[in-house]
């Protein structure tokens, strides 16, 4: 499944809307947020106009909050990562999780379990960026949406 930059490794984006307050004025504002795998690093960017005021707003590359990202699973659902052949692979994958994830060796061994009984889930760019991290060393590993 590794094929060295083709299609595997194109951009991910998913956005959603959402409403807060102008920081100018105070009016509701619609925002959109949009999380992003672009370079092999995951990205929130966020932009709104006021349509009282015009006051306008871009933050790019930040992280993504946890409620937008509870509101990018409920509107998009969840990616599962499937390792389509683990057999014999365990140190590595374990490796792998342990560098991305920032988690030490029981955690490493947790997620390893819930990615193998097919239970590790997050949002789609989280996902293929882990997918891709395993495919990297040799995983064959996929990102997929039931």
């Amino acid at each position: 499944m590794a094929d060295g930059g083709g299609a595997m490794d194109r951009d991910v984006f998913e956005s959603i809307r959402y409403l807060a307050a102008c920081q100018d004025c105070g009016a509701e504002l619609e925002c959109t947020g949009v999380q992003a795998l672009v370079g092999g690093r995951l990205r929130w960017d966020v932009e709104s106009t006021c349509s009282v005021c015009g006051f306008a707003l871009a933050v790019c590359g930040g992280d993504l909050p946890s409620d937008r990202r509870e509101q990018l699973l409920t509107e998009h659902g969840a990616a599962t990562l499937q390792i389509l052949d683990p057999s014999g692979k365990s140190v590595t994958i374990m490796r792998v999780l342990r560098a991305e994830l920032g988690i030490d060796l029981p955690g490493a061994k947790a997620v390893l379990h819930r990615l193998l009984n097919g239970s590790y889930s997050g949002t789609r760019a989280e996902m293929e960026l882990l997918a891709r991290k395993l495919r990297a060393s040799s995983i064959d590993a996929a990102a997929v949406r039931p």
